[in-house]
Order: C-alpha cells, then structure tokens, then sequence
C-alpha cells in the first residue's frame, strides 16, 4: 500500500527545496558538464542521489496528469511529433476540447493523486480567439485545488500575462535538444524563438517548465549542450520534464535507435546535478521502460512523474501499475491540501 504524505506540494517545497535567490548560480560550461557525463555511473549516481536528498524529501514523488486539449494539425515540423501536419502519422486534427470536458478530466486526475493539471494544445501559438476559452480552463482547474501548467507553443507578453492573470502556476515550452542539433529536428520555429517565449513567461511572474528530449539520434555532448541551456537559465527551470524520444511512424525520427538506457538515467542524474533544486520530471518514455529502470531514474534525481494512461499521443503506464510501482518503492506521493 503506498504511504500518503499529509503535506501540500507547496509546504514541501518550502521545507525541501529553499529559494534558489539564496545561492549564487553556478554557471555550466558544456565541457563540464561533458565531464559530469563521464563520470563512473555509480559515482554520478551517488551524487545525484546526494543532491536529490539535500532539496527534497527522496520517498516523495510529485504526481502531474497532463492532457491534450487540442489534438493534432500543427503547423510545426517537429521531427518527433505525430501531431504535425507535416507528417502521415495517423492523428487527426480536433477542435478545442470544451470546458467541461476538461474539468472532467482535471476531476478525475485529482481523485487519482495528481496534484498538477498540464493542458497541451497543438499549436504554433495560440490565436486571440483561443485566449478566453483556454484562460478559463485555467480559472476552473485552479478552483479545483490544483496547480496548473499549460503548453500552448510560442506567446507574446500580452498572452503571457492574461495566462497569470488567470492564475496559471506554469507554462511548459521546452528547448528539446541543443542549439547545434535542433537544426535537425525542428525547421519551422528557431532556437531563439524558444528562448523568446521563455522570457515572456518569466516577465509575467509565471514559473517556467522546459526541459528536453533524448534519444532522437544526438550525441552525449548535444545531451550536455542541452543540459547546459538549461542549467544556466536565470533562474534554471522550475520544472525540467526529460522525455525518452517514442519513435512515431511517419515521423521523420520514427525509426531511430533508442538511447542506451543507462545512458538515459545519466541524462537524469546530470540534470539534477545541474540544477539542484529543480523538479525533475520522468516523462515521456515511461511506458516502454521497465519498472528496474524507472526505479533507476527515481534514484538518479527524478522527483515527478506524469501520472495517467496517456501523454498527448503517446501512452504512459496505467495508474493502477504505477501506484503499485511506488508502493514497492516505498515511494509517497504528495496531496492536495483542502
């Protein structure tokens, strides 16, 4: 039977994680985090390990549900992604979800333990007359009692800032890789324009969730030149999700090899190195990794996973396999304070 914390995600924030304004950051050259790469597994391990202890409770993992309210037809050709218009990958373009639907969703994502809500909708960037519509999913899932995070692709500050307003928590737009291998990924939005929106986020006092993917045929110093963006963000991410590429067919990535996986949990240990008091998040992938592995990555730093049957597209355990897992795990999870 897993064990349920009695505190808030907040209160262990507070009580785990001090606020980041306190330390001078540490600025990561990529050849150093190369280095880090390097290290012997059960030494990064170790420290990982280390680290993860020293800002969090290490028998807590966050529970996040993410969920696709606009499905497919966009206008970016990411090379991973079966939601691009670019590609024959079988997903088919839908409208908005509507707002019940969605809290629907939220509802029972709660009853479930997540205590994070992300709303993803595919879009190169929201147009005007989708801004009311997804702000108030934002007001109703945060009536909830849930934190909120949404993905909407690129904003202006305008945008930005009517996402706070609303009472948005976080806003997830990752970097994926890094800047001399996202040239292979991605041709129709650049680097730059990823960073923009991050600054447009930050400007409007929301918290900020970028992190990447592997395992799309790059090397490990492309995986370093990533985490180094990252780290040396000010402030570094509040979240970094780290997803395992799931090859689609019809992508151009759908038939690349998988990353060694103990290559991945590296990916992990370094990212919680590099940034120590971030949420490390295990997400993509999950459904094709075995329970060792993930417990492996819970080791490494990892400190959320998502949590539910689908992410986007792509699946992710069952809720009833993962509460299992963490229950062998002695793992806790945290509520939502009522």
């Amino acid at each position: 039977m897993t064990v349920v914390a009695t505190v808030s995600p907040e209160s262990l924030r507070r009580t785990a994680a001090p606020s980041r304004a306190a330390a001078a950051p540490q600025r990561w050259r990529v050849e150093d985090v190369e280095a880090l790469f390097e290290t012997p597994f059960m030494d990064l391990v170790y420290r990982a390990q280390q680290v993860h202890r020293e800002h969090f409770d290490p028998n807590t993992v966050q529970l996040s549900t993410l969920l696709s309210i606009k499905t497919g037809g966009c206008a970016e050709d990411c090379g991973y992604c079966a939601q691009s218009a670019h590609f024959e990958t079988g997903v088919e373009a839908a409208k908005l979800m509507p707002l019940d639907e969605v809290l629907e969703a939220a509802r029972a994502a709660k009853a479930k333990g997540a205590t994070r809500f992300c709303m993803g909708a595919a879009w190169r960037s929201p147009k005007a007359r989708d801004m009311e519509r997804v702000t108030e999913m934002v007001r109703e899932v945060k009536s909830l009692g849930m934190e909120t995070c949404m993905t909407l692709g690129m904003l202006d500050g305008q945008q930005a800032r009517a996402l706070k307003d609303a009472g948005l928590d976080y806003y997830n737009h990752n970097l994926d890789t890094a800047p001399e291998y996202y040239g292979k990924v991605i041709g129709t939005r650049t680097y730059q324009d990823r960073l923009d929106t991050l600054d447009q986020v930050r400007s409007a006092g929301i918290s900020v969730c970028c992190g990447g993917i592997v395992g799309m045929g790059e090397t490990r110093a492309h995986r370093a030149g990533l985490i180094a963006q990252l780290a040396n963000m000010e402030p570094y991410p509040d979240t970094v999700p780290i997803n395992n590429l799931v090859p689609i067919p019809g992508t151009p990535l759908g038939d690349v090899a998988p990353i060694d996986p103990f290559e991945f949990v590296r990916t992990i240990a370094v990212a919680r190195i590099t940034m120590p008091r971030t949420v490390v998040r295990l997400s993509a992938g999950r459904q094709q990794m075995d329970e060792a592995l993930q417990a492996l990555c819970l080791m490494a730093g990892a400190s959320s996973i998502f949590y539910g049957e689908q992410l986007l597209t792509t699946a992710n355990p069952e809720a009833d396999r993962d509460r299992a897992l963490l229950a062998r795990l002695d793992l806790s999870t945290e509520t939502i304070a009522t």
